[in-house]
């Protein structure tokens, strides 16, 4: 504000001495500190070094990604956790504290106006009761002449969107946990079918073993051989059903309900839920822009900015102006008997001047307070550009393993039928048979494996680029 604008804004005021004028122009002229400023912002890439023509095919909609699945159970979990999740509910309280206090800080540059009322009624010894009575309003404004008042709004309500970006994050992530969860929970299910698959015909073998041994035509070795292949394998049946016990729960807990309620709903195994599309990809600014974690650390910087200035600002004179207006009576009758009206109007100026430096310190504390949001944005950043980079070299990684991995897969299954029916003629020797079952059911376990990373590296992609919030 200028001193011509102050003396405009001060000046006309009757209530107001030139005295009064002249100490609020040598204020505004000392000396404050320099505004902060925006930090300097980091050098983005241009594009993705590990995007692929493969992966940059017309985009489909990050908001309800988890839809692309095609899995209405899945969209149904993540529909209950992002309503009931304990900490997005604690997200959700955090923002509605946070809108509080702006609200709260909105309503310190109005006036404020209260109102009083008193009674009373004395005697003392032999004198006459008397009474009184008293009705007022209180009024008081405390004008933001340097905008301390203002700065201290601004940072409430950057505070409340930061925490509204947040919350957001907070949904993002636990979308994509619960994701994470239910594939790694059908990935198991698939696992454990292959193992009873393969168990079934290592039976089968050991039994066409037990009867060559019956009649003659093999040694007990071989029938302990394959009678070791089944209870390997049998062994192995157990550790996955533990696994995907744990993974019931820890999914149970991520969507909000109970273990014996979510049972119900992922006791039958179903295929791994596999996208049906690609996520298109822009340029690293547009994922960064579309981040909830990046707008939070944003509005942090907002907030930090603000405050130094609320905090600069405090080292300048600040002004009010009170009155009062009220009704004193001397009857408990009403204040129509013998009132008299009693009306005050006050203007004050509150000048710092001699604090120790503290003033001073406060300013330098909330500077340090914006370098650190300003690394704390940097560092975000970085991560997020960490996180797609990670996320897309996953992919493309398990992509190519799946393409071999299928080729393997089929090459095994139809390798253990050939060496299965030429032992059962008498073709070939058990050791054979024993190393293509082995195969095969390392194959297929690799097999389901991958299908569910790929699924994975989808969801870590598009958790990566801030889907799953409006």
């Amino acid at each position: 504000m200028t001193h011509s604008s102050m003396r405009r804004y001060l000046g006309g005021s009757r209530l107001l001495p030139p005295g009064f004028i002249l100490l609020v122009g040598l204020a505004g002229c000392s000396t404050g500190s320099p505004p902060a400023q925006e930090p300097d912002r980091l050098v983005i890439p241009l594009h993705w070094s590990a995007a692929s023509n493969a992966i940059l095919i017309p985009s489909i909609s990050l908001t309800d990604w988890w839809q692309q699945f095609n899995d209405p159970l899945l969209t149904t979990l993540i529909t209950q956790a992002l309503r009931t999740n304990t900490s997005v509910r604690s997200a959700q309280a955090a923002l509605q504290q946070a809108r509080a206090l702006r609200d709260v800080g909105a309503a310190g540059l109005s006036p404020s106006l209260s109102a009083s009322g008193s009674a009373q009624r004395g005697k003392s010894g032999g004198i006459d009761a008397s009474s009184s009575l008293r009705t007022g309003l209180d009024a008081r404004w405390e004008i933001d002449v340097f905008g301390a008042r203002r700065s201290s709004l601004d940072a409430f309500e950057a505070d409340a969107q930061a925490f509204q970006a947040s919350l957001a994050d907070v949904q993002v992530s636990i979308a994509a946990e619960v994701a994470l969860a239910y594939i790694q929970l059908r990935g198991q299910q698939a696992q454990l079918q292959i193992a009873r698959n393969n168990l079934a015909s290592q039976q089968e073998t050991l039994q066409i073993t037990d009867w060559r041994l019956q009649a003659g035509l093999t040694t007990a070795l071989e029938l302990e051989q394959a009678r070791t292949a089944t209870e390997q394998t049998s062994a192995q049946l157990p550790t996955l059903q533990t696994s995907i016990r744990q993974t019931r729960l820890s999914l149970a807990l991520l969507s909000g309900q109970t273990p014996d309620t979510l049972q119900v709903l992922v006791t039958e195994p179903q295929p791994i839920p596999e996208i049906t599309g690609d996520w298109a990809l822009g340029i690293p600014a547009q994922t960064l822009r579309q981040r909830p974690d990046v707008r939070a650390a944003e509005q942090r910087i907002r907030a930090a900015l603000s405050r130094v200035s609320a905090a600069d600002a405090a080292r300048y004179p600040g002004f009010a102006l009170s009155g009062s207006l009220g009704l004193s009576a001397l009857s408990m009758s009403g204040p129509t008997g013998g009132a008299s009206v009693v009306s005050a109007l006050l203007g004050s100026i509150t000048v710092p001047l001699l604090d120790g430096g503290a003033a001073l310190a406060q300013v330098r504390a909330q500077e340090a307070a914006l370098e650190q949001a300003r690394v704390a944005y940097e560092a975000v950043v970085l991560t997020a550009l960490k996180d797609v980079e990670s996320a897309l070299m996953a992919l493309q990684g398990d992509r190519a393993r799946q393409f071999h991995l299928q080729n393997a897969a089929t090459a095994a299954a139809n390798a253990a039928l050939l060496a299965q029916q030429r032992y059962a003629s008498g073709l070939i020797d058990f050791q054979t048979v024993l190393q293509t079952q082995r195969t095969l059911l390392t194959a297929q376990d690799s097999m389901a494996s991958t299908q569910a990373a790929i699924s994975t590296d989808h969801v870590r992609l598009v958790k990566a680029l801030g889907g799953g919030w409006n």
